[in-house]
């Protein structure tokens, strides 16, 4: 198959295990080699049929890997990147970039200075349900757009781990760089430039450290607007049981609305609806709901890496505009305006 990739990954916590391997395998691609300086994570990514190695330049030495999708903690990405980047191999990082705006600068100046292929994991451009109300909105189902609103919750415990024994790194601000914002915002701010195909200019925010007993954000939420003048709004949360309703998806317009539910995520499904806003009737809005993001993502980076000319819908200085948002979202935060005051 002209689009088999040989991938390496670089961190084999839960999200690379559970998701994107087999997402990898999915896709007809081949998972070749893993780096993970943890024993029991050589371990499984052994189990899993790839080469571990404990060391990155291990694996930048492996010929047959094309690409490598990085899964560190956040504060690792950047330098993973600038190795990635002068080895020839294409990478996919996940979100955020970094854990601050200097490091993701510094990303991205040297895919620049390198010409790498680089793409930023935000597997919710590819879930299938996205991509349906994206088609919608550029057919001119909705009108004229007013609102995004977003819900994307969960519940993460102070004794977390992907793996029995690890620390939950997610909850380190010196690893994860912030909490709930950090981690789970990014995804929304790049939906509504997907789905919109503009992206927030202007964001503000408010914070919470209420119900986890750690030292990051817990909740928060992020009110923005478009240069068009769509408003967006955010609701993300580690403070969230997760058998409640935490993952809503609305975009909103003078001629309807789509609504997704439990679209977000990293598995296939959900549901999608279209609600007229003349007559207030609901229709369901078909997708493939046997297909996860993760295996979209995969299909998409591979063909783009043997396919020049679909490179164009990833972007590092897109995704470094998304890491300015972050920054000045926490910029907007009452006591860090005090402070900067004083």
């Amino acid at each position: 198959m002209a689009d088999s990739i040989g991938w390496g990954i670089v961190g084999y916590g839960w999200v690379a295990r559970d998701y994107m391997a087999p997402g990898i395998r999915d896709a007809g691609h081949r998972l070749v080699a893993v780096c993970d300086p943890g024993e029991a994570s050589r371990a499984a990514a052994e189990a899993d049929g790839a080469r571990a190695h404990a060391t990155l330049d291990a694996l930048l030495a492996e010929t047959e890997v094309e690409a490598v999708y990085v899964a560190t903690p956040n504060h690792l990405h950047r330098a993973a990147v600038e190795a990635l980047a002068t080895s020839g191999k294409a990478i996919l990082c996940e979100k955020p970039m970094a854990t601050d705006l200097a490091d993701a600068e510094a990303m991205a100046a040297a895919i620049r200075w390198t010409g790498a292929f680089y793409g930023t994991a935000f597997d919710q451009r590819h879930h299938p349900a996205h991509r349906a109300m994206r088609d919608r909105l550029r057919a001119g189902r909705l009108g004229t757009v007013t609102a995004v609103r977003i819900v994307y919750a969960c519940w993460l415990g102070r004794d977390w781990a992907s793996v029995p024994g690890q620390d939950n790194w997610r909850i380190d601000p010196a690893k994860a760089g912030g909490g709930a914002l950090m981690d789970l915002a990014p995804h929304g701010l790049d939906l509504v430039d997907f789905l919109l195909d503009e992206p927030i200019a202007a964001i503000a925010a408010l914070t919470q450290a209420h119900a986890q007993d750690y030292a990051v954000d817990d909740g928060a939420l992020l009110i923005g607007r478009t240069g068009s003048g769509v408003l967006a709004n955010l609701h993300v949360a580690y403070n969230c049981p997760d058998a409640l309703p935490r993952r809503r998806l609305e975009v909103i317009g003078t001629g309807g609305q789509l609504t997704a539910i439990d679209t977000m995520g990293q598995v296939a499904g959900g549901s999608l609806t279209f609600t007229d806003g003349t007559s207030g009737v609901s229709e369901t809005v078909p997708f493939d709901v046997s297909a996860s993001p993760f295996l979209e993502q995969v299909r998409a980076f591979g063909s783009a890496l043997r396919r020049p000319a679909e490179r164009t819908a990833y972007s590092a200085e897109r995704d470094l505009h998304t890491m300015r948002l972050l920054a000045r979202a926490y910029a907007t935060l009452p006591d860090r305006i005090a402070a900067a005051a004083e």
